[in-house]
């Protein structure tokens, strides 16, 4: 076990985190699937579109949504189990989905008899594999004499000492157009021998200073690892780095990257080769051996049953053949790609330590907790961390792992101890009017926006709830709240403005209210909560407090992170609708007010003549 107690609390922390998944995505008589539905943690029914064998000979299936449902937790990569009413559940993994239509792998030989029945879905699951890596790398650590004095620089004390010159080391920038504290962002990384801290704050151009950094290292000589905690942003800068011509290679099983980056994957390089053949032939006799197995489904006696067990057992066999084949390829597109980019358990699960990597690069790292961050610092030497603390951190279920610090990002911790810190300072994402609050309370007035997004007009407005009734409600099965005046005036705002619902983009903190505006909505307009949000921006934001009630109580608007979210996704305007008697007793909500007051539209709820 471990000695010190900082890993001693986080090994402690995953544990009640463990605990806190198996309780909450449980389905018995305590759990209803009712209640499972109503928390945003099951989709159910789901219709079956398509079934076929993808990677590695694993049972794959499309799915649609018969209807509107909350699927913001349903993250791509994230573990599931599919389910039938009275039969046992089959673990998988979500590959992909978007709006209405989705997919998802199953971990077993061969499709469930029950899978097209009418009553079948999925709810989330425990990703046990990455609960008990990151358990294992942790318990390891103290013994690393490599890492372990990284892990105790991390862990010291030191103060943010943002952007200190880079004047030497001229570059031959590739990308003409970085501004100056790109330029520096970039320069440090090339100089540092340690870990290097990007800081980008909304719309400030992270993903093409990293590239810039990456072209660059590629340039001296390095091979890099490029990682990010979710798919989505891996395949981000895949498509990036792939435009500057680099040699990737994209890692990870699952099937449905980005189209621009299937080319780029193991799968996709090896699609047309002598050994993708094989894995063919090896794929039909699985096949075989499963639809002999099948044979023996309705006449049940021992000896089918065991029959049926062994063939099942080749099927195994034959998969793990199949894994083998494709490792000694990829083994070689390992060693001949000069970019590997993946998840931390796509580049830990690719067996790579024994290649050498000069630098690791974590994007997005304030959404990467720390122990996964352990699991792929082993494979090179040294380290650039990228992404904004001050916006949403990690998502941890349990209250009590979040108080022992679970949720704490990778780049939250070292931020507090590493000196060689870059702000990139120049937003060209919104409007000067939407980015200034947020510049200002959350980036010390160190933000600055692009010329050429100067104001042009109203481009911020706070809708005033306040004595009009619309209170919050509980939702279904009393979970999560709603306020359906608020949704009213969204609708009347789409109306009477003109807003174009294809631009236009509908969030809200809490899932209840999306759940409510997706029904009523133009079935065009994105609709999401703040949370799945992050990282995305639209045009025009209605952005939904909710909160209204005599007690001025916020909830979870208390994260103020949560709002810096939420106020940095509009480009050209953001209208924000809520109850100023409740949220105006908080100093952060009355700054906030105060600001709109002074820079955009302030307007009360009865000029929408909804009474």
């Amino acid at each position: 076990m471990a000695t010190h107690p900082y890993i001693r609390k986080l090994l402690e922390a995953i544990a009640i985190e463990e605990k806190e998944e198996i309780n909450r995505y449980r389905l018995d008589q305590q759990h209803s699937l009712k209640s499972l539905k109503a928390e945003g943690l099951a989709l159910h029914p789901i219709v079956v579109t398509r079934k076929t064998f993808g990677y590695a000979d694993y049972p794959e299936i499309s799915f649609r949504l018969p209807f509107p449902a909350d699927t913001n937790q349903f993250k791509d990569g994230i573990a599931i189990e599919c389910f039938c009413a009275g039969a046992e559940p089959v673990k998988g993994v979500l590959i992909s989905l978007d709006g209405t239509m989705g997919e998802f792998r199953l971990f077993a030989p061969d499709f469930p008899d029950w899978i097209e029945e009418d009553n079948v879905g999925i709810k989330l699951a425990v990703d046990q594999r990455t609960i008990t890596i990151m358990k294992t790398v942790l318990t390891r650590l103290e013994n690393d004499k490599v890492l372990y004095p990284l892990f105790e620089k991390i862990h010291g004390e030191f103060t943010v000492n943002y952007g200190t010159r880079l004047d030497e080391a001229d570059v031959a920038f590739v990308n003409y157009e970085l501004n100056e504290s790109q330029r520096q962002a970039v320069k440090a990384i090339l100089k540092n021998n340690d870990i290097t801290i990007v800081h980008g704050p909304p719309g400030t151009g992270k993903t093409t200073t990293l590239t810039e950094a990456i072209v660059q290292l590629v340039k001296k000589g390095e091979k890099v690892l490029v990682s990010a905690p979710s798919n989505t942003a891996v395949d981000n800068i895949a498509k990036a780095c792939v435009r500057k011509g680099l040699n990737i290679l994209r890692v990870g099983n699952n099937s449905k990257v980005d189209e621009e980056i299937f080319s780029f994957t193991p799968e996709g390089k090896l699609s047309n080769s002598k050994q993708q053949k094989e894995i063919k032939e090896f794929k039909k006799r699985a096949e075989e051996f499963r639809r002999m197995a099948l044979k023996y489904k309705r006449s049940f006696g021992k000896a089918e049953r065991e029959q049926r067990n062994l063939l099942f057992k080749e099927v195994k066999n034959i998969r793990n053949e199949i894994k083998k084949l494709q490792a000694y390829n990829e083994d070689k597109l390992f060693r001949e790609a000069t970019v590997i980019l993946g998840t931390p358990i796509g580049l830990y699960d690719a067996k790579i330590n024994d290649i050498a990597f000069e630098r690791l690069i974590i994007d997005e790292a304030g959404q990467c907790i720390e122990p996964l961050a352990w699991c792929i610092f082993p494979l090179a030497k040294k380290y650039v961390l990228a992404g904004d603390h001050l916006q949403l951190p990690p998502t941890v279920l349990s209250h009590e792992a979040t108080l022992m610090g679970l949720n704490k990002s990778i780049l939250e911790v070292c931020i507090e101890s590493v000196k060689n810190t870059f702000l990139l300072n120049t937003q060209y994402r919104m409007r000067q009017a939407i980015a200034g609050f947020s510049g200002d309370y959350f980036y010390k007035g160190l933000l600055l926006t692009a010329n050429h997004l100067t104001n042009k007009g109203v481009h911020i407005s706070f809708i005033d709830t306040a004595g009009s009734g619309f209170n919050e409600v509980r939702g279904g099965n009393g979970l999560s709240l709603q306020n359906e005046g608020e949704l009213m005036i969204a609708q009347k705002l789409i109306a009477t403005e003109g807003l174009n619902p294809d631009i236009t983009a509908f969030i809200s903190p809490y899932s209840g209210q999306v759940a409510a505006a997706k029904n009523i909505l133009p079935k065009q307009m994105r609709v999401s909560t703040i949370d799945s949000f992050q990282g995305q921006e639209k045009e025009i934001i209605i952005l939904s407090l909710v909160r209204s009630n005599e007690d001025g109580d916020i909830g979870f608007l208390k994260d103020y992170r949560r709002m810096n979210v939420a106020i940095t996704r509009a480009k050209e305007q953001l209208f924000v609708i809520g109850d100023s008697a409740t949220i105006g007793a908080d100093p952060f909500y009355n700054s906030f007010l105060t600001y709109i007051e002074k820079h955009g539209d302030y307007r009360s709820v009865w000029e929408f003549e909804l009474f």
